[in-house]
Order: C-alpha cells, then sequence, then structure tokens
C-alpha cells in the first residue's frame, strides 16, 4: 500500500497541472497563440538547457554501467522498429503514425524515471539512473526525430533535401551531447551559472504540462483513446518485458537490472507532445498518450516495483 502511495504522490501532481492548464484556457486566462509560443520556446530554449544541465551535472565514472546502457539503448531502437513497421501496416496517417510511435517508446525519464528508482532504490538508485538518463537521451531524441520526420519523407525531400541535417541540427540532441561531454572531462559548471540553469530550467515541466492542458480536447482524446491506449500499453508493458530480455542477455545483475526495468517502463515524456507540435505530428494524440500512460502507470509501476521487490532487486 504505501508503494502504491509512492507512486500516486509522483503522479498525480503532474495531472494536477495539466488541469490547471485547460482550466486556464478555459478561462482564458492564455489562449492558442500562447500555448503556441510556449511551445516553441520550451522547444528551442529550455529543454536542451535543462538536459546540458542534468547530464553535464552527472558523475558517470563511479556508476557507469556499459552493459545497462547497451541494453537499454536496445529496448529504444525495438521500440521504434516494432511501433513503426506495426504503425505503416496499419497505414496510419503521418502525423498519427509518428506521435504513436514517438509516444510508445519515448519515455519521461528525467522526472518520473529518476523519482522512482529514488524512491526504489535510493540516493544510489538515483545516481545510477542519473548517468544511464545521461547516454539515453540522445538515443530517445534521435528516434524520436526520426518517428516523426520519416512518415513525411516524401514531403521531406520535396521541401527541404536536407532533413537529416534537422537531426544533427536538433537542439535537444545538441544538448545532450554537450552535456555528456562536460560530465565526461569533469567541467565544472560556474556557481552562478549552475543557480540560474536551476532557476531557468525549474520552468521547463509546468510550461510543458500547462501548454498539455490548454491545448487537451475531450472530443479528441476519445476519438484517439484505442491508438493511446495501444500505445501506452507498448510504453508501460511491451517494453520492460523487453528490457528485463536483454538485461539478462547482457548480464545485468542487482540494482542496475531493476533501473533498467523502471527506466524502459516511464510513461511517455512531455516532450513527445512538444515535439509532435513543432514537427508536423499529431499534437493532440500525443498530449493523449502522454496523459493516458502517466495515469496508468500508477498501477504499472507498482506491478514492476512488487515482481522486483519480490525477486529481492
Amino acid at each position: 500500500m504505501a508503494l502504491f502511495i509512492n507512486t500516486l504522490t509522483i503522479v498525480l501532481p503532474v495531472f494536477l497541472v495539466i488541469g490547471l492548464g485547460q482550466a486556464l484556457f478555459r478561462w482564458r486566462l492564455f489562449d492558442s497563440n500562447f500555448v503556441r509560443q510556449t511551445n516553441r520556446l520550451i522547444y528551442l530554449v529550455f529543454l536542451p538547457l535543462l538536459l546540458f544541465h542534468k547530464i553535464g551535472k552527472a558523475d558517470f565514472s563511479t556508476f557507469f554501467n556499459g552493459s545497462l546502457v547497451i541494453a537499454s539503448s536496445l529496448v529504444i531502437v525495438l521500440g521504434f522498429i516494432i511501433t513503426y513497421v506495426y504503425s505503416g501496416l496499419r497505414h496510419y496517417p503521418a502525423p498519427i503514425r509518428g506521435s504513436f510511435c514517438q509516444g510508445a517508446f519515448r519515455g519521461n525519464l528525467a522526472y518520473i524515471g529518476l523519482a522512482i528508482c529514488l524512491n526504489a532504490y535510493g540516493d544510489d538508485g538515483l545516481t545510477r539512473a542519473g548517468i544511464l538518463m545521461g547516454f539515453l537521451v540522445p538515443v530517445l531524441n534521435l528516434f524520436a526525430i526520426l518517428a516523426l520526420l520519416l512518415p513525411h519523407q516524401k514531403s521531406v525531400d520535396d521541401n527541404n533535401p536536407n532533413w537529416l541535417a534537422q537531426i544533427a541540427l536538433n537542439p535537444l540532441i545538441i544538448a545532450s551531447f554537450l552535456g555528456i561531454a562536460w560530465s565526461y572531462w569533469q567541467l565544472p559548471i560556474p556557481t552562478i551559472i549552475d543557480r540560474a540553469l536551476t532557476i531557468t530550467t525549474g520552468l521547463t515541466l509546468p510550461l510543458a504540462l500547462l501548454a498539455i492542458g490548454g491545448s487537451f480536447s475531450v472530443e479528441r482524446l476519445k476519438g484517439d483513446l484505442r491508438i493511446a491506449g495501444l500505445a501506452t500499453l507498448v510504453k508501460l508493458v511491451i517494453l520492460p518485458v523487453l528490457a528485463g530480455l536483454l538485461l539478462t542477455l547482457f548480464g545485468v545483475t542487482g540494482n542496475d537490472f531493476g533501473i533498467g526495468i523502471l527506466m524502459a517502463g516511464t510513461p511517455a515524456a512531455t516532450a513527445t507532445y512538444i515535439m509532435a507540435h513543432q514537427m508536423k505530428g499529431d499534437a493532440e494524440l500525443a498530449g493523449s498518450i502522454v496523459m493516458l500512460s502517466t495515469l496508468t502507470s500508477a498501477v504499472s509501476y507498482t506491478l514492476l516495483l512488487l515482481i522486483l521487490k519480490g525477486t529481492g532487486l
């Protein structure tokens, strides 16, 4: 019971902020233009700063586990391949295909994943999960961009032959690699800059959740519930199972095994909605996947943790 309550204390605040965004929108305290500009600001400024700050401050020299990183990266790759092929076979329209695929494998590592690992394994788990996240974020961002761009490949080729440059120059990927380099070389972040980044990046999640709430459509949620539910099933059930198989294959044991499972089972990241909005995806579907997967992760995480703790992990 305590474990379930702890999970709810992580999940429910997210929905309260989303609900606040919807209420503010309905009360006309902000409009669609504000939501659109906020999405752009988060995508180009706040998310890159957040990624650099979190990854750059991590010390992975002691807790780095290469097998854990490789196995967890393969989970992402398999999640992308499975959902992209399936959505192609089902002939999903390009915007829906991109959002479905991205939402099914891109997890909320930074907020829910780290918090769950901290609750489950303490400070040691938080450190190990933070190092893992530093290596997974570029992989997640790369395949998220591919998921959103490839369905539009024909139109992208016609209008912008250099679409690969959109991947190489993506601000989220650049920020992630800068953060990894900063962490690897153990470069210091001056105290003034560190505190400024702490204040600035603290805006990211609240603004993103408010934007989701402001763009939320009950009618569209009902229409996309089947697809959103399928993406949620893949994200919360299939990927943790794949993670368990791959982690076992790569010989990962102990707390690292549990952390790999919990990070694979994170609900869809808030950034999936922001990127879908910026890159021709179905933003409403992406928002539905984020909300549905976050809500149901209270149950899935409880089950995952009960299984892990029951086996001594």
